[in-house]
C-alpha cells in the first residue's frame, strides 16, 4: 500500500514537472525570438540607426559582454535568494531593454539598449536550476526536461527568423523591432503566474571584488579594439589599452586564488581548474569555437544582403534569403547535435569534437572561394551547422566529465562564458576589419576584404581548436 502512494506521488510530481516545464517553454520560445528575429534584417536596421555595415557588429560585440559579465553574478543570486527571483529580474531587465530598442533615437542609445538585452542568456541555466530544484535532483529529468526546452529554442529560433524576413518591408522598421519586445514583456507575466516561488539558501557571498577586476579587464580589452576601430591600427593608446586589460588578468588571478586558498567563499572563477591539464584545451576550444558561433553572424547576414549590382560582391539576398540560411543552418545543428552519439562510438569523444571543429573549419573556409551564389552560401552553412551542432552539445558534457563531481557546474558553465567573452572579442575584430576606413561612419557597405578576414579568422580558429582536442591530456571522460 506504501509503495502504491509513493507511486503515485512520484507520478503528481512528474506531471507537475510538466506543467512548469510548458511554461518555461515559453520562455524559450522569447529566447529563441531574439536570437533569430533579429538576423534577417541587420542590413535593415542599419539603414534605420544610419550607421554601416560594419558598425553593426559592436552590437554584437557590447551585448556578448554584458552578457559573458551577467551570468556569474545572476546564477550565483539566484541559489542566495531564489532563482524565480532572480529569473524576473533578468527577463523585466530584458524587457525594458528591448522596448527601449524599440524607441532608440540613435545609434549610441540602441547600442546600449541591445548590450542591456544580454540578460536573457541567463534564462536557461536558471531554468534548469528550476527544474532540478522541483524534481529533488533526480537528474534524468531534469536532462529531458532540459532538452524540451533547448528543442523549443531552436525552433523559435527558425520561427522569429522566418517572421522578421516577411515581415521587413512591409512593415516600419519601430513596428517591426516591437515584436520581441511584446514576446519578452508576455513571458514576464508568464514566469510571475505559472511558476511557484523557491527559496534560496542561507549564507554564502558572492566574490563582487573578483566581478568587478574581471569586468575592468574586458572592459580595458574592448575599450582598446573601440580605439583600434576609431584612430586606426597604429594608435599607441589603443594598444595600451589592450595590453593594460590583459595585465589586469595578474591581479585578478591572486584574488581568485587567494579566496580559493582562504576557504569560506567561493572565487567568481576556479583559475586552478580551468589552466588543468584536462580542463584548458575545452576552455580554449570553447573561446575559439565562440569566435565564429557568435562572432561571425552579422557579418554573414550583411554579405548575404549586399547587392553585388552596386559592390560588385555580395549574394544579392532578402531577408527571407536570410531566414531559410538561418533555418537551414539550425537545422543542420540540430541533426549533428542528435547524431553526436554514434560520432562518439565510431571515433571517441574527443575525435568527434575534433571531427567537428574541422567541419566548422571547412565551412568557412569554403566561403573563400565560394561566395558568389546563393546555393554556394546554403551549402557553406550546411557543413559549418553540422560541426556547430555537435560543439554545442558535446563541450559542456566534456568539461564537466574532465571536472572533479564538487565543480562540474562550474566547468559546464564556463564553456558558455569562455564562449561568449570569444565571440565579443571576434565582433570587435570583425567590426574593424569590415571597416571601410577608420571613422565611425564609413561607406555603408563593407569591403570584401574584410569578409574574406572574417571567414579566414572563424576557420583558422576552428582549425586551432580541433588541433587542441587532440593534445594529449592523459586519462579523461570527456564527452
Amino acid at each position: 500500500m506504501t509503495t502504491e502512494r509513493q507511486s503515485t506521488g512520484l507520478e503528481k510530481a512528474a506531471r507537475g514537472i510538466w506543467v512548469i516545464v510548458g511554461f518555461l517553454v515559453a520562455v524559450e520560445f522569447a529566447s529563441g525570438i531574439l536570437q533569430g528575429y533579429y538576423t534577417p534584417i541587420f542590413s535593415d536596421l542599419a539603414d534605420h540607426l544610419g550607421v554601416s555595415d560594419a558598425d553593426l557588429n559592436w552590437l554584437e560585440a557590447g551585448q556578448l559582454i554584458v552578457s559573458a559579465l551577467c551570468v556569474p553574478p545572476l546564477a550565483r543570486l539566484g541559489d542566495l535568494i531564489g532563482h524565480k527571483k532572480v529569473l524576473l529580474l533578468a527577463t523585466g531587465i530584458t524587457a525594458l531593454a528591448t522596448w527601449w530598442t524599440v524607441v532608440a533615437p540613435d545609434f549610441g542609445s540602441f547600442l546600449v539598449a541591445w548590450a542591456v538585452q544580454g540578460a536573457y542568456v541567463i534564462w536557461l541555466p536558471l531554468e534548469v536550476a528550476i527544474v532540478h530544484k522541483r524534481t529533488g535532483g533526480d537528474s534524468a529529468l531534469t536532462r529531458r526536461a532540459a532538452g524540451v526546452l533547448v528543442g523549443a529554442l531552436q525552433l523559435s529560433v527558425i520561427i522569429g527568423a522566418i517572421a522578421a524576413g516577411a515581415l521587413v518591408g512591409v512593415l516600419p522598421m519601430t513596428a517591426i523591432l516591437a515584436f520581441p519586445a511584446v514576446a519578452v514583456t508576455a513571458v514576464f507575466v508568464v514566469i510571475a503566474v505559472g511558476i511557484e516561488p523557491d527559496s534560496g539558501a542561507s549564507g554564502g557571498a558572492f566574490d563582487w571584488l573578483g566581478l568587478t577586476v574581471l569586468t575592468v579587464v574586458l572592459g580595458l580589452v574592448m575599450a582598446g579594439l573601440v580605439g583600434v576601430r576609431v584612430l586606426g591600427a597604429g594608435s599607441l593608446l589603443a594598444w595600451a589599452l589592450v595590453g593594460l586589460g590583459l595585465l589586469t588578468l595578474i591581479p585578478f588571478w591572486r584574488i581568485e586564488t587567494a579566496l580559493e586558498d582562504a576557504g569560506g567563499r567561493e572565487p567568481l572563477i576556479d583559475v586552478r581548474l580551468l589552466v588543468s591539464r584536462h580542463q584548458w584545451p575545452i576552455q580554449l576550444t570553447a573561446f575559439l569555437f565562440g569566435m565564429s558561433v557568435l562572432g561571425a553572424q552579422i557579418p554573414l547576414s550583411t554579405f548575404a544582403r549586399t547587392d553585388p549590382a552596386e559592390t560588385g560582391f555580395g549574394l544579392g539576398a532578402d531577408a527571407s534569403f536570410v531566414s531559410l540560411l538561418i533555418a537551414e543552418y539550425v537545422i543542420a545543428m540540430a541533426v549533428s547535435a542528435f547524431t553526436l552519439p554514434l560520432w562518439a562510438r565510431f571515433l571517441g569523444p574527443v575525435r568527434a569534437q575534433a571531427v567537428a571543429c574541422f567541419l566548422v573549419a571547412a565551412g568557412y573556409l569554403m566561403w573563400l572561394p565560394f561566395h558568389d551564389s546563393t546555393g554556394q552560401g546554403l551549402l557553406n552553412m550546411a557543413v559549418v551547422g553540422l560541426g556547430s551542432g555537435a560543439l554545442v552539445a558535446s563541450l559542456p558534457a566534456s568539461a564537466a566529465a574532465a571536472a572533479p563531481s564538487s565543480r562540474t557546474a562550474f566547468a559546464t558553465g564556463m564553456t558558455n562564458a569562455t564562449k561568449t567573452v570569444g565571440g565579443a572579442i571576434a565582433s570587435a575584430v570583425f567590426a574593424i576589419a569590415l571597416a571601410a576606413d577608420g571613422s565611425i561612419s564609413g561607406e555603408a557597405h563593407a569591403p570584401l576584404s574584410g569578409y574574406l578576414t572574417v571567414w579566414a579568422v572563424c576557420g583558422v580558429t576552428a582549425c586551432v581548436a580541433g588541433l587542441l582536442l587532440l593534445l594529449p591530456r592523459g586519462t579523461t571522460a570527456a564527452g
